[in-house]
This record gives C-alpha cells, structure tokens and sequence, in this order.
C-alpha cells in the first residue's frame, strides 16, 4: 500500500538488494478487486469513493457507518468525518483538522468537502449535540480539531491533571543543595544533571529529556537520593519511591542502569536507595483481569508513593498516561523521562513530545534537557544528531564516510552482507544454548539487534526471521523445522503477571541441564525481576526474535544495531523511526539501504494530531 494505501496496478522491480523480489504498488491506484478485505462490501457515496481510492481502511467505513445509523445521520460530509477521526487514532492521532486532513493522503481528485460546509454539517449532527455525544470538537485560535469522546476526555483529563498539580516545592537551602550536589555527580563534565537536578527539586512535576547517553539515569539516581536525604533531614519518614516503565524490557533495563548508578553513590546515599524495584506500568498501577485499560489505583484509591519516576515515558499512551496521572498524589514528586525525538507510543497519543514543547511556561512542570551524550562514539552521536534536526545531507555523508562505529551497506546484494553479519551472532546463541548455558546465551543476545521497519513484507521481521532460520539451518547441517529450538530468541508480546514475564522481555530457548532427567528445552527469560526459567508451554504470547521491529526495540539496547531500511515509498520510514532505529546501538551501527532510502527517512516526520498544546495555551 502506497500513499494512498492503493494496491491496484502494479510495478514488479527487479530482485532487490535484499535478494527478493519487490512489488510496488502504484500510488495513484485505488483498489480495484471486489474481494479485496481492505474494500468495505455496502459502503456508497463518499465512503464508498475514498475506501476505493485506499484513503480509508474498510474498518474505518464500518466504525463511521455504524455510529451514523445510531445516531440517525444521514449527511455523507459526517459519515466521511468520522471514518477520517477513527483513520487518525489508527495511525497515532488523537483527534483531526477538517482543513488539513487532506493532506495526510494526498491522493488527486478526491471530491473533499468545502472545509467551513463540512465543519458546519458536523457542528449541527447528533454525533456532537447529543447529551452523550461520540464526537467533540476543540477551537483554539482558528484550529478546530475533531476528536471522538473518549481521547477528547483523556486529553482534557490529562491536561487538568497537570494543571492541578502543585506548581512547585519549596526550594531547598542552597548551602545545603550545592554540597548535595558535589557529592552525587562527578566533579567536571556534569553541569547539565546538575541543572536538572535543581529543576526537579523545586517542582512536583518534571520532564527531563535527552537522547541516549546524556545521563538521565545518573540524574534519576542521583535526584532520588537528594530527595530521600531531603525527607531524611525534615524528619519524615523513609521515602516511598516507585521506578516505572511502559514495557518489560525498559523496566529490567531501568533496574539495571539505576542500580548502576546508585552504586557509585556514597555509602549514605546507597542505604537510602536500598530495595527500589523498577516495574512495568500496568504493574505499578495495579492490572485488573476484568479490563486492560482500568487499574487498582486511580483517583480514589492512589498510589501510595511519594516519589514516582517513569522511564521512555515518549512510549506512553494518551489514555495510559491519563491513568497514571489519575493515581499519583497530589503531594507526590512525577518524573517523566524520556527522548521526545523517539518514536511515539504504538497506541495514540504523544504526550511527550507536547509537554516539551508547551509546558516551558507554565508553573507547574518543570523541564529539564540533556544535550551531551556520553555514550556514542562520535560518529554515531554525529548520526543520531543529523536525523533529529533533519540534515538529510549530513547523514549520508556520515554513512558513506563509515568508520569503526558507522556503516551503510549498499550493493547488489545487501543479503549476504546481512548474513555475514547477524549469522555469527545467531550461531554463539545458538552453542551457548545447546550447552544449556542460559546466562551467557541471554548475553549475547544483547549483543546485537536486526531492526526492520515492517513487520510484514520483504522488508519485514517475519521475513527475516525466516531467513535468518534457513542460513542457520544451512550453517549447522540441520534445518529449523520447529516453532522452539535450543537458541531461538524470544520477544514475550503480552503481560503475564502470574508467570511475572511482561510485554517487552526477551529470552532464549536453551536446552535443559545435562543432569536433568530430559533434554528438552526451556524458555530462559530476563524479566524485570532477573532470570527466569520456564517451560516453554507456559509462554504463550512469544514471538522469534532474529529479527525485530524498530518499534518494539524501544526501551532496549544492544552493543551493534543492523537496520534494515525499507524503500523510499515506505510509509513507514520516517525521521523518527529511524533515529529511534540508531539509538539503540551502544557501539555501532550498520544501516542496510541506499542513500535515497536514508534521505526518505530523514526527511519524512512521523507528526501526530493532538490538541494537548492547544489546551494548554487557551
């Protein structure tokens, strides 16, 4: 699907760098074939024309013409607006602009309404007049944004949580502070933490941003022990503090850099900060079997905590995000960190991102931004940097230029250069796991990441996952033929609280202790809370994980990252996805693609509709 999401008439290339062959949609093609899924069977009049020319999906024509037969609406121009809202919360928008919805898929002589026409026949429909409407509208300025009632009440929740928040604390005496400081963070080098640190001291609220490297963590820590000294000296009692993250993966990873850090604190320092736990999300606030998007801890009944930290907070959803606001005290100290630059959370929402760019005013959250990063050698630090401002040129001069930390792989052949990168890796997984070695095969799995935009496709995970499973074959002499082999790394894609494994946590099948009673195999996991060994019939939401998305790298890292660029019609392949795609890479990076699918990334942003900075300026 191209822009337009046609798949009509078709271009066959020739086979590929990846070593298959590409079709390419036309991207002035509609969808011509009556048995095409994506085609919604009784939809007419404007439904019916812009489902045709791909703009919308068959699920959004079905959503739009469900609620106007409830709602007794006839009018077609509102049918097409609520198929166009259902569109935008599909591909991470909260709401949408009648004016400029035109131009997210901007397919040529579609019959779009007149905007203020339009605008009119959906402020006069029972969708929005009725006492319990399914759309709301927004107008701030001249912009009149469109939303459906639940993200409407989720943004407008968010923003009067935030609002109502206490605007600050009282500051700490600075005799006290500037001593503190010099004992948490290093002499020199360390400037910009010690500026957040002030910043999140005299504010319940903080945002503290920056890219890998910067020295979140180390501020986190050592925030955490200036505010655990702070209550220790007023008296109060120890503190309760509570480390968060939206997936498994980005809390063991939180646990770990954390404890890192506090174990370069002072003795005094340490035993305050003895037991904090990082967990999952959901955890912290509490799942409920009854529902996935209601918790145990919410306006009545809140968090019992005083500190509460919340890590890659840019992959935190509008609705999860107006959950846990709903659950913290009013009196406890909100620290969200995160990269506002990353990808934004799978589900809609980019609350991240908003905060950064409008709160700076306010009183009541505090921002603090780290610039300098501390981890990347400079060539990969020089990469990241182009692809967040944009400079396309930049970019690819880098990649081309290579060196021992950067490289573009570009030839006739792009497979074998994969394959003489990820196999060997595969391969030490593989020995240590037939050895029943799970520590050391969990090791070298962070080792190194494959990173593909799509999931689907031959630019996919599940291709290369395949293939990745046939070289091995090829290698060894013995052909993968099962779903689970010793040496199979795993992806859990759900949260199972009574196993403890959580969306995000990663694993390996390894083979059981030569003195068990059976050689069979066991699901060897890093969950958040250490190791853990499982039969694998008891994992049911896994998925193969040679290679994978760029999206659920998030929270994760690994020494050397290979992306795999789709081609430039990528919808997909955006600046965002692909800074997200290279900041996973502690060490190096190999970017597999041409310099125009390099240049399509950098160029393309991943933008989404919220009215979060509109609220906040009214």
């Amino acid at each position: 699907m191209a822009a337009a999401g046609g798949a009509g008439d078709r271009a066959e290339r020739p086979a590929g760098r990846c070593g298959v062959t590409v079709v390419t949609p036309d991207p002035t093609a509609g969808l011509d074939d009556a048995h095409d899924p994506r085609l919604a069977r009784g939809a007419e009049g404007l439904l019916r024309t812009f489902n045709e020319a791909g703009v919308l999906d068959a699920a959004d024509v079905h959503v739009a013409r469900r609620l106007c037969a409830l709602a007794e609406e006839d009018d077609e121009r509102v049918a097409l607006a609520v198929a166009c809202v259902v569109r935008a919360v599909r591909g991470g928008s909260v709401c949408v602009d009648l004016a400029t919805v035109a131009d997210v898929d901007p397919v040529p002589d579609l019959p779009w309404p007149e905007t203020d026409e339009w605008h009119a026949a959906v402020t006069a429909s029972a969708l929005v007049t009725a006492p319990a409407p399914v759309l709301r509208l927004l107008e701030h300025e001249g912009v009149r944004l469109l939303y459906l009632d639940r993200y409407w009440r989720e943004e407008e929740q968010v923003h009067a949580d935030l609002v109502g928040r206490p605007s600050g604390t009282a500051p700490p005496a600075e005799a006290w502070l500037a001593a503190a400081l010099d004992r948490v963070f290093p002499p020199e080098g360390y400037d910009e933490q010690r500026a957040a640190a002030r910043v999140a001291l005299t504010h319940a609220t903080t945002v503290l941003t920056g890219g890998p490297g910067t020295g979140k963590t180390t501020t986190v820590a050592a925030l955490l022990a200036l505010c655990a000294e702070q209550a220790s000296l007023a008296g109060a009692p120890p503190l309760r503090i509570a480390l968060a993250a939206p997936t498994g993966k980005a809390a063991a990873r939180l646990q770990q850099a954390v404890e890192e850090e506090v174990a370069k604190l002072p003795s005094s320092d340490r035993d305050r900060l003895l037991g904090v736990r990082a967990v999952t999300l959901h955890r912290l606030l509490g799942a409920r079997p009854d529902t996935a998007s209601r918790f145990r801890h919410h306006r009545d009944n809140r968090l019992p905590h005083d500190v509460v930290v919340v890590d890659e907070s840019s992959m935190v959803s509008l609705t999860m995000m107006a959950r846990l606001l709903e659950a913290v005290r009013p009196g406890a100290r909100l620290i969200l960190v995160g990269d506002p630059f990353q990808l934004a959370s799978v589900e809609a929402g980019a609350v991240l991102a908003d905060l950064v760019e409008t709160v700076q005013e306010t009183t009541q959250v505090g921002v603090a931004a780290l610039i300098t990063s501390h981890r990347f050698g400079a060539s990969i630090g020089e990469l990241a940097e182009a692809v967040r401002t944009g400079d396309a040129d930049r970019a690819v001069e880098l990649l081309e230029a290579g060196g021992d930390h950067v490289r573009l792989v570009d030839t006739d052949d792009n497979a074998a250069h994969v394959r003489a990168l990820v196999v060997p890796h595969a391969l030490d997984v593989l020995r240590a796991a037939e050895a029943g070695d799970a520590a050391t095969a969990l090791a070298l799995l962070d080792r190194q990441r494959l990173l593909c935009a799509h999931r689907e496709g031959p630019f996919g995970v599940r291709q290369w996952n395949a293939q990745v499973e046939r070289w091995l074959g090829e290698e060894t002499g013995e052909p993968v033929h099962t779903q689970w082999y010793a040496g199979r790394p795993l992806l859990v894609t759900a949260n199972d609280y009574g196993l403890g494994v959580y969306n995000g946590d990663t694993g390996v099948a390894v083979r059981a202790p030569a003195t068990a009673a059976t050689r069979g195999l066991r699901a060897a996991v890093a969950g958040s809370a250490g190791l853990l060994d499982l039969a694998p019939s008891r994992l049911g939401q896994v998925e193969t994980m040679h290679a994978l998305t760029i999206h659920k790298s998030q929270g994760s890292q690994a020494d050397e990252v290979v992306v795999v660029l789709p081609p430039p019609d990528s919808r997909l392949l955006t600046r965002e996805l692909f800074y997200t795609a290279l900041t996973r890479a502690r060490q190096r990076v190999v970017v597999v693609g041409s310099p125009a699918d390099v240049r399509a990334a950098v160029d393309r942003r991943a933008l989404r509709a919220t009215g979060l900075r509109q609220r906040f300026n009214r």
